[in-house]
């Protein structure tokens, strides 16, 4: 049977101020008569009464669960309050290994960071071997049919797997967290009985009660959603390879409710993190050496901290001209262009990077502080989706052709040498020829440097489930994606081909996959640098040479181009700190390639 903790419990406890209305009687304290009491005083009398215990009875509050990282701690455990359901001396890991499968975004990739900070506190130990782990945890992906194909591939196996393992001593058990334990609760634990246990993205504190539940035999689920998760108090374990980037979760849920997406039914309403915990995290990772930061968000920069009454102020949200959105414009709260003020600051030789923005929300403000500050990117994420405004309009996105291509163009004037991405969906609802056609129009007129890109895949609960019909053949999307990736890579190799000669900044990364004698990085549009690895000078002009280590900035002169990637050899080394935005070396026509498209990283969903 399914075991839902957090909804069992406000059933079962009352607030310590509020006690139910019971009938009494009024009694005298002397022998004196009491006076007469007509039948409407007497009515009256008992309305007062109700009235002043309905006022001091339960709220709503009472009765649904409340996340507030300030009022409701986890419902068991060190973190929890004190009418918990499990005893503290049964939620222990007991050092049993855990070992993570992470899809889908960056994301899920924040929130195993989270789960697993959680888990450590409690004494887990972390593996990376499959065959030694006591719980096997999937941090799952729902966005399109695909991702969640694999997931039901990956279960069958581990299955098997645990039904091998039932004869040890230590069972395994098998966890599914995420996007995928919301939308498919009922299948996952009552059809399949796949699982053992499920976590959805704002339930991750329960973990330690899930698991001590299932061990019990039970299986032990929650995924409700919450107004207010945001784990502001959870500090993330950073496993980035070689330490020199990380991932920042700043923000949770979306409110755009585009008409394709499930995101907000799988991670519910938009809220956004203090900044003094976002500020205090990024600071730990300036002091342990990490080089990149990446600040994440479903729509990143939405972003508006309200936690502080000095932050509700007056003002109304700025959206880009020309764009709307099918909320009401909110007010008051810190913005997306203060945090990102604020994290720029922390370390100058610290790169800043920020995804998965909506282009609705790029005001001017924030456009002139990353022209301004030279350790955040000249590199933007702008997901187009189509380039039809008939598609544009059935998809709920809130602007037309136009109005994105007037932003592309303020964009670039205020960035000049900014590198654009993209997503692009082949294939949605009511999608013809002609619209096909406007898309690859304008992949060719804006020229990004990196496109994810993928066949519309109808997911339930969505807009476009209940309103519009999936009506594009499969070998009709099929064949549409393969023509936008196409444009894609015919754009990347002719801007690439311009930047030969050129120099560029480039972070590394480590070793290439491909040649042990070899080094990677990427620039600061985020294109991948492959260079021999051999000693360069400390600083240009400067006879003292060192081997470049990952986490380092050199300056590389590029010597050949593809669509994927650049080659070519490093000249010096750099710090971040104080650099200007352009490299000197770079001529007005590479700068204009640049802008047009530096390189294409295609992801493709069949």
């Amino acid at each position: 049977m399914g075991f839902l903790l957090r909804t069992v419990k406000p059933l079962f406890t009352s607030p310590q101020h509020w006690r139910p209305a019971r009938c009494f009687q009024h009694r005298s304290c002397s022998g004196r008569a009491k006076p007469s009491v007509t039948s409407t005083e007497r009515g009256t009398a008992a309305g007062d009464t109700f009235r002043t215990q309905l006022s001091s009875g339960p709220s709503l509050q009472d009765f649904i669960r409340a996340v507030s990282v300030k009022q409701t701690p986890a419902a068991c455990g060190e973190d929890s309050d004190s009418s918990g359901y499990l005893p503290e001396d049964l939620v222990r890991g007991d050092q049993r290994r855990v070992y993570f499968e992470t899809y889908g975004c960056q994301m899920n990739v924040n929130d195993t960071e989270i789960a697993w900070s959680i888990l450590q506190r409690k004494g887990y130990l972390r593996t990376l071997d499959l065959n030694e782990a006591d719980v096997v945890l999937l941090v799952t992906c729902s966005i399109r049919e695909k991702a969640e194909q694999t997931i039901w591939n990956r279960l069958q196996q581990l299955t098997a797997m645990k039904r091998r393992r039932l004869k040890s001593q230590t069972p395994m058990k098998i966890g599914i967290l995420g996007c995928m334990a919301e939308r498919l609760k009922t299948e996952l634990l009552e059809r399949e009985k796949l699982v053992d246990v499920l976590a959805g993205p704002d339930a991750y504190r329960d973990l330690p009660c899930l698991l001590t539940v299932a061990d019990g035999g039970l299986q032990a689920s929650n995924v409700l959603l919450s107004l207010e998760e945001t784990y502001a108090d959870i500090m993330p374990v950073h496993v980035a390879p070689q330490g020199y980037s990380a991932f920042v979760s700043i923000m949770r849920g979306c409110d755009n409710m585009c008409s394709y997406c499930i995101v907000p039914f799988t991670r519910g309403r938009e809220r956004s993190r203090p900044v003094s915990s976002i500020l205090e995290e990024v600071q730990m990772l300036s002091d342990q050496g990490v080089k990149e930061v990446t600040l994440l968000g479903q729509n990143v920069n939405s972003y508006r901290d309200t936690s502080e009454e000095q932050f509700c102020s007056s003002d109304l949200t700025t959206l880009s001209r020309g764009f709307k959105t099918v909320y009401r414009t909110k007010q008051g709260g810190l913005r997306f262009s203060d945090l990102l003020d604020r994290v720029s600051h922390i370390d100058p030789d610290m790169r800043i990077r920020f995804t998965s923005p909506h282009p609705k929300d790029f005001p001017d403000e924030v456009l002139h502080l990353i022209a301004e500050r030279g350790n955040i990117c000249n590199q933007i994420h702008l997901p187009a989706q189509s380039g039809s405004s008939r598609v544009l309009n059935a998809m709920r996105r809130g602007y037309t052709r136009e109005a994105y291509l007037d932003l592309v163009k303020n964009v670039k004037r205020i960035i000049p040498e900014v590198a654009l991405s993209s997503d692009f969906i082949s294939g949605f609802c009511g999608e013809t020829e002609e619209d096909h056609q406007q898309t690859l129009s304008l992949i060719r007129e804006v020229g990004y440097n990196v496109g994810f890109l993928f066949a519309y895949s109808m997911r339930k609960k969505t807009h476009a489930h209940h309103r519009l019909e999936d009506d594009v053949p499969a070998e009709v999307k099929r064949r549409r994606l393969e023509e936008c990736i196409g444009v894609f890579r015919e754009e990347a190799a002719r801007v690439n081909a311009a930047l030969i000669g050129s120099t560029q900044l480039v972070l590394v990364e480590g070793q290439s996959k491909r040649s042990v004698e070899d080094l990677c990085g990427r620039t600061e549009g985020n294109v991948k640098v492959i260079f021999p690895k051999e000693d360069v000078a400390v600083q240009a002009a400067e006879s003292t040479t060192a081997p470049i280590n990952a986490g380092d900035y050199v300056l590389v002169k590029i010597s050949s181009a593809s669509s994927q990637s650049l080659k070519g050899r490093a000249l010096s080394g750099r710090s971040l700190r104080g650099s200007v935005k352009q490299c000197e070396t770079v001529t007005r026509h590479q700068v204009d390639a640049r802008v047009a498209s530096d390189t294409a990283r295609i992801e493709t969903c069949h």
